[in-house]
């Protein structure tokens, strides 16, 4: 069985040559491209790859959120990220957010198409992009994460509960109020005290505590 793979990168040309190179391979089909990181999302829910290349710095949502949303709705793909930046907060926020690994934009594409096979197989990824102190730091803060989370969802009102739940339905803000029979500004006020007690920076990742916890 080939190995499918999406590619989200904004940069066209950078996008198509990467293509050009997958599909010199014959283990290796683009089943996508992606240009934002909401079209790498949905590309990942309708293909369900075994390989997502996600470039970090995207438009309309970024890598890092993107590649939350996939491994959160698409668990079986695996994220590699792509950046041009090599500093540790990068690294760790793309681990934390579920990535196997992390590539360079100049690495050398053998060395590119090795950890793009050894991450299909579920073999630990050995490249000098991903010393393994940024791994060890990553697992450490999201075990940290996830026990402040789950403290955050239990301080939440009844109300709280109801609104976050029509949230990650897919429900806009009016439409919760029409459904909740309340004002906007109290579903915003509400979301607002739900952002400050999970200790998250806005809808997307409360959503997504929400549903880690079902």
């Amino acid at each position: 069985m080939p190995i499918t793979i999406v590619i989200a990168e904004d940069q066209r040309l950078f996008r198509q040559s990467l293509r050009l190179l997958l599909e010199h391979e014959r283990d290796l089909v683009v089943v996508g491209e992606a240009m934002d990181g909401r079209q790498a999302f949905d590309l990942a829910v309708a293909h369900k790859p075994g390989i997502v290349l996600m470039d970090v710095d995207m438009p309309r949502l970024d890598g890092i959120t993107a590649t939350r949303l996939i491994r959160s709705c698409v668990p079986d793909s695996k994220v590699l990220m792509l950046s041009v930046h090599d500093d540790d907060a990068r690294i760790v926020a793309a681990v934390q957010a579920g990535a196997c690994g992390y590539i360079l934009k100049d690495a050398d594409h053998q060395e590119f198409l090795r950890i793009i096979r050894a991450t299909d197989k579920g073999e630990p990824v050995r490249s000098p992009f991903m010393p393994d102190g940024f791994a060890k730091q990553a697992v450490a803060l999201v075990n940290k994460q996830e026990e402040s989370s789950g403290g955050g969802l239990s301080l939440l009102t009844d109300r709280e509960h109801e609104i976050l739940a029509c949230a990650a339905a897919g429900r806009s803000n009016k439409e919760i109020a029409d459904q909740l029979c309340v004002s906007l500004d109290t579903v915003k006020t509400h979301l607002h005290h739900i952002y400050q007690k999970l200790r998250v920076s806005g809808r997307v990742e409360a959503v997504l505590t929400y549903l880690q916890s079902r």
